[in-house]
């Protein structure tokens, strides 16, 4: 009998837009797994062998990546900032937009560009490759969270962070600046996996399936 695939989902807003659509792939975690008082982090699936893990964004690539999962959901922002080789996104879900952007204080947007900055961002390689193409030497301070206090406090003068609304760093003093990438939630596979494993290349199959089926009613 083959080992459980595992599938390595996101915590917050992704999942909640991945999961009607993991439904109609046949992914579907058993009832633990909506519960919100369980501390588990592996959930059976119902109907298959198939295993689930929720994990943080940027933990999903390197679950795949390495192997530890065979499939994942991630942002585009995550795949682009590992570029794991052993990674592939081969299906854009078309769920989970959003965008990663430069902020900075209102009063200092429009200001000359100097040819260093401080920036703080929980993405280091693509805000340096950002700025890099603008010939600007960027110091990144990273954090994980609570981006928008980084230019209140003195820690950076700059923060690059996902937005969607705009709204978060509006209420922080913060204006967005220039937009980096557009991202979209993506499925990914581990290479070898999708080489070796059947099972891999049919979810694949599936997902994109569903993706063509929702842009033809749209």
């Amino acid at each position: 009998m083959p080992n459980p695939l595992t599938f390595a989902v996101p915590k917050g807003r992704i999942l909640d837009e991945a999961l009607p659509l993991m439904a109609r792939a046949g992914v579907v975690p058993d009832a633990e797994f909506h519960d919100k008082k369980s501390r588990a982090l592996s959930f059976a699936c119902e109907g298959s062998d198939m295993r689930l893990i929720r994990v943080r964004a940027f933990d999903v690539a390197t679950f795949v990546a390495h192997g530890a999962a065979q499939v994942g959901i991630v942002g585009s922002d995550v795949v682009e900032e590992f570029a794991y080789s052993d990674l592939y996104a081969p299906v854009d879900l078309d769920i989970g937009h959003c965008r990663l952007s430069v902020a900075q204080p209102v009063g200092e947007a429009g200001e000359t560009l100097p040819s260093h900055l401080r920036i703080a961002s929980k993405y280091p390689n693509l805000t340096r490759r950002h700025f890099e193409g603008l010939g600007i030497q960027a110091e990144v301070v990273k954090l994980n969270g609570a981006m928008e206090l980084a230019p209140m406090l003195g820690l950076s003068t700059r923060i690059v962070d996902l937005v969607s609304t705009g709204r978060t760093l509006k209420e922080n003093g913060l204006v967005e600046t220039a937009r980096i990438l557009d991202i979209s939630a993506r499925l990914i596979v581990n290479r070898a996996a999708l080489k070796t494993d059947e099972r891999v290349g049919a979810l694949v199959e599936r997902f994109r399936a569903l993706v063509a089926e929702k842009e033809v009613a749209a």
